[in-house]
């Protein structure tokens, strides 16, 4: 019996490649989707002048975004971030040297007056920083520059120059050399992206017609504190906070404003005359057009053979209201400021409601309050106090030896008050009760110290004592009650040295 042999499979091509990701698939949907595949610089470098000449003009027009970066401030730096010293003692008891502590705290304060640490003598350090938090959610970035020269007879060889981003040469960019350093936008950078050295123009280039020329230098990387919070890795300069809203907010400008002109036109314009033997170019005609003034509650009388149109001048009702709110929701998200503050519009707000939003922004305030303090303002006090030391001016002693000593500081950025004091204020006290939190925490959340309050509070207390005054809030009486009720007021009468149950103390038992 002859075998049949057996029918071999056809061979086909290879099964097609189907994308894993729906995001990723291509198809007449997704066919306006345009996508590049290029790094952080990449993508910052043709946009950057562009995009931060936009966020300026919204921040100097639309009232919402003022709001926004105005609260980041507020919010971020407020009056400023105080520095208290915590220099511990040399034998290591765990105990602080209160001397030396007083001493650099005096030596800093007196340097952040404006003639002392700001180049041109005009901010304080407090309104540095404030100047530079703003900076940064407008342009993407702001530098600071330590200068090492004394200011306003400050005794201490350096002073911080602001410097806008638009002094940074951000058309010197080259490739690697023989050290494999590379210009990135302005910015030199080593194989590890480490800033070697910073291009910087002598003028501002869109400074008042008529001004000078301008010249480039080259400013050492270890004078200048670039601030700005990269997005990407690899990144080297920063963007600006409202790029991903900038085109919403000029779409709504251009929706109030069409708004506005619609509603004046709406209310100004009555209505077109038609005359059927045309119109005479002659008195009360200019450049073609007739000028007619209207008056409210006014009716003229119109010439034989003339009638009126009233032109439909859009619809008056174009629900504004639900418009805007989305628009500034988006402004909201992209800027991290909660929506009431923006819009300053607190009509739908609650307790809950409030107290999410201010849990869900806190965290993000705090990290840059974090971000600040670690960047610009812990790295001005120790450059600062190494120069002041070796001119003399800041006597410390051992500093050469062991200068993270008397760099031991902490700051104090502002804080936030309760949404309701009352429901907030029990809570954090069964907190500090049950363990969870300390006396400490609960006060370095509302922008104090502990330390301060419980000296001022001992000052407070002993000072009423001896004015011979009492209080409801003397901690001494808290278990009574207050100091009202430790001393209550008695209306009976005061007894009298004849009374016969003193008589019978005095004798004793029988």
């Amino acid at each position: 019996m002859a075998k049949r042999k057996r029918k071999q499979p056809q061979q086909q091509g290879p099964a097609p490649r189907r994308r894993a990701y729906e995001g990723a698939l291509v198809s007449r949907l997704t066919a306006d989707w345009v996508t590049s595949s290029t790094s952080a610089d990449a993508e910052i470098d043709g946009s950057l002048v562009r995009l931060r000449n936009r966020s300026r003009q919204l921040l100097r027009d639309n009232p919402y975004a003022i709001a926004a970066r105005r609260a980041i401030v507020t919010n971020v730096v407020g009056r400023g971030i105080r520095m208290q010293s915590r220099v511990p003692m040399m034998r290591g008891s765990g105990r602080l040297d209160k001397p030396a502590n007083d001493r650099i705290e005096a030596w800093w304060r007196r340097l952040c007056r404006k003639e002392h640490i700001h180049t041109a003598g005009k901010l304080s350090f407090p309104r540095i920083l404030r100047q530079a938090m703003g900076a940064v959610p407008e342009s993407g970035e702001v530098f600071l520059r330590l200068v090492p020269q004394e200011f306003g007879n400050s005794g201490t060889p350096l002073g911080v120059e602001i410097i806008e981003a638009d002094y940074c040469d951000e058309t010197k960019t080259s490739g690697p050399d023989a050290d494999r350093n590379e210009w990135r936008m302005g910015v030199q950078v080593n194989r590890w992206g480490r800033p070697i050295q910073y291009r910087f123009r002598t003028r501002h280039p869109g400074d008042v017609s008529g001004s000078v020329g301008y010249d480039v230098v080259d400013v050492p990387a270890d004078q200048i504190i670039h601030l700005f919070i990269p997005d990407r890795p690899g990144q080297t300069r920063g963007v600006p906070w409202f790029a991903s809203t900038i085109k919403r907010m000029h779409h709504l400008a251009g929706f109030e404003e069409a708004e506005v002109v619609g509603k004046r036109a709406r209310s100004s314009l009555m209505g077109f005359i038609q005359s059927p033997e045309g119109e005479l170019i002659g008195d009360g005609v200019e450049d073609g057009e007739r000028v007619t003034s209207f008056e409210p509650g006014v009716f003229k009388h119109l010439a034989a053979g003339e009638t009126v149109t009233v032109p439909q001048l859009g619809n008056a009702d174009t629900q504004y209201e639900e418009f805007l709110r989305p628009m500034l929701r988006a402004l909201s998200a992209g800027s991290a400021v909660p929506y009431p503050t923006v819009s300053s519009d607190y009509s739908q707000s609650n307790y809950s409601s409030s107290r999410l939003e201010r849990l869900e922004v806190l965290e993000w305030w705090r990290s840059l309050q974090d971000w600040l303090i670690e960047d610009v303002c812990q790295v001005v006090f120790e450059r600062a106090m190494a120069a002041a030391v070796a001119a003399g001016t800041l006597q410390l002693p051992g500093y050469d030896i062991a200068p993270e000593r008397y760099e031991s500081v902490k700051w104090f950025p502002r804080g936030w008050e309760f949404v309701d004091p009352q429901k907030e204020s029990a809570a954090n006290k069964e907190l500090v009760r049950s363990g969870f939190k300390t006396q400490a925490q609960i006060v370095a959340e509302q922008g104090g110290d502990l330390e301060d309050l419980l000296t001022a509070r001992a000052a407070e207390v002993e000072r009423a004592e001896a004015l011979g005054l009492q209080f409801d809030s003397n901690p001494a009486d808290d278990l009574q009650g207050g100091a009202p009720s430790a001393t209550p007021e008695t209306e009976d009468e005061p007894e009298s040295p004849d009374d016969p149950e003193d008589d019978d103390d005095l004798e004793g038992p029988a």
